[in-house]
């Protein structure tokens, strides 16, 4: 079985060191065979909509789209519902294979057996 990472990601352009190295251990994590979940909360939830990722520059790091492509190569990208909606984000808007859940969902993969949960 192979090993679970949950990872929620608070920040976004406004900590991009932070931000990026979330999606980078998300999608390192993917590709090395882990179940990975990655939780965008906060200002990470405008990389939900299509092109938001592109817009993100951050020197000497991977381009967020190809991140996000390898995340869910292997893994799951979550939007937390609160932030969803407090930002007028809905299902409709969001990248294909993004799914909107709430702090339930997040707090069951998080405890399941033989998870590890990182925040940044």
């Amino acid at each position: 079985m192979a090993k679970k990472l949950v990872i929620k990601v608070t920040a976004g352009a406004d900590a991009p060191e932070r931000c990026s190295q979330a999606f980078t251990v998300a999608a390192v994590a993917a590709a090395s065979g882990a179940d990975v979940s990655l939780w965008l909360t906060g200002e990470s939830a405008w990389f939900a909509l299509p092109g938001r990722a592109a817009e993100f520059e951050l020197p000497h790091a991977a381009p967020l789209p190809e991140l996000i492509e390898g995340i869910q190569a292997g893994g799951r990208i979550t939007l937390c519902t609160q932030c969803a909606a407090r930002r007028g984000i809905t299902e409709q808007d969001v990248i294909k294979g993004v799914r909107i859940a709430g702090a339930q969902v997040f707090v069951q993969e998080a405890l399941a057996d033989d998870t590890q949960a990182l925040v940044y």
